[in-house]
């Protein structure tokens, strides 16, 4: 990047797919007669969500060098977000993921990933060392962790991005505002080590997330990533764990309960979900995560950022698709006011 063009607000590294979802929903998957096309992964969609709310952003991925990988980068400029550092893949397919629809809480989802999904082949070379040091906020998740050489990638953008911190400490780099690890735990993509129960997989999986958080400002994450990072389940305890990790604000997705946010200033924070008619739940966490960005960019107090965060994963959930269903800012403060 040059260093006369301006850093981006938010830039996202980790999985670019396709969905592959029915528009009919309450149908098991072998009954569906017709599907809609839509870009995916979970890094993506938390910057076209964020781009939804008027802020830069862009994406550091790899797709297959093939149609669908060109489709990525076609609905990535259609939604406004840097596709620059998304590069092709000769030797893997472009991933997709089907899913079923079952309202208002079942939606399984299949992956097709094999023999390696190109977002795990990033390597420190894709890296753009300059851009990841300047973004005002660095996004990346625990799926990027589950394979190398995207694992060691993951962890060297990570510690480049805490150097660059310490280069430029508080007060000296204003625009600087977070570097955000999303735990993202898919338990599928991981047992490489040879483990087979889950609790053997999340023992796997804990020391790589643990290093991620030592370099983290923020850890995003629900009940089970919280586990994979810290032990425990309990909402209060993981979010004590992970700012003893080191991060300044630990935010824990509880579901139905709501979230708790909690600062290392010690303000802690517990909201309720957004009450909406679920149509598809897929997607709601990824626009929690675009609307989180956009709050700490703005400034806003803990309280009402959680609150804005969950009333964006509302609309979501209350829509059909994920890329294409991330809301704007003039809707998310409509829901808000009722």
């Amino acid at each position: 990047m040059a260093v006369t063009e301006e850093p981006h607000d938010v830039v996202t590294m980790g999985r670019i797919g396709v969905d592959i979802y029915p528009l009919q929903t309450g149908v098991p998957l072998p009954q569906v007669e017709t599907f809609g096309k839509f870009l995916g992964g979970s890094a993506t969609n938390v910057a076209v969500a964020a781009s939804r709310l008027g802020r830069s952003s862009a994406v550091i991925s790899r797709t297959g060098n093939d149609p669908f990988g060109e489709y990525c980068h076609q609905a990535l400029q259609g939604f406004g977000v840097d596709d620059r550092w998304v590069t092709p893949v000769a030797k893997y397919p472009t991933p997709v993921t089907f899913c079923e629809i079952f309202p208002p809480d079942d939606f399984p989802l299949y992956f097709y990933r094999e023999p390696k999904a190109p977002d795990l082949e990033l390597v420190p070379e894709d890296l753009d060392f300059a851009a990841i040091g300047a973004a005002h906020i660095f996004w990346v998740t625990g799926t990027g962790l589950c394979a190398e050489p995207s694992r060691t990638t993951t962890l060297t953008a990570l510690e480049a991005r805490a150097e660059s911190r310490v280069r430029h400490p508080a007060g000296t780099d204003p625009v600087r505002t977070a570097t955000v690890f999303d735990m993202d735990w898919r338990p599928m993509f991981w047992g490489e080590g040879g483990a087979t129960t889950e609790e053997d997989v999340m023992a796997e999986a804990r020391p790589h997330y643990r290093r991620a958080l030592a370099n983290a400002t923020v850890a995003v994450g629900n009940l089970d990533e919280c586990q994979v990072a810290t032990g425990t389940r309990e909402p209060q305890a993981c979010a004590d764990a992970l700012l003893e990790r080191g991060v300044e604000l630990a935010v824990v997705k509880q579901g139905p309960k709501g979230v708790l946010a909690a600062h290392r200033d010690g303000t802690r924070v517990e909201v309720p979900p957004h009450p909406v008619e679920v149509v598809n739940g897929l997607g709601a966490g990824d626009a929690f995560g675009g609307s989180l960005c956009h709050g700490l960019l703005a400034g806003w107090d803990l309280e009402y950022l959680m609150r804005y965060a969950n009333a964006a994963g509302a609309l979501v959930a209350s829509r059909l698709a994920c890329s294409t269903a991330m809301p704007t800012a003039a809707e998310v403060e409509e829901l808000l006011r009722g």
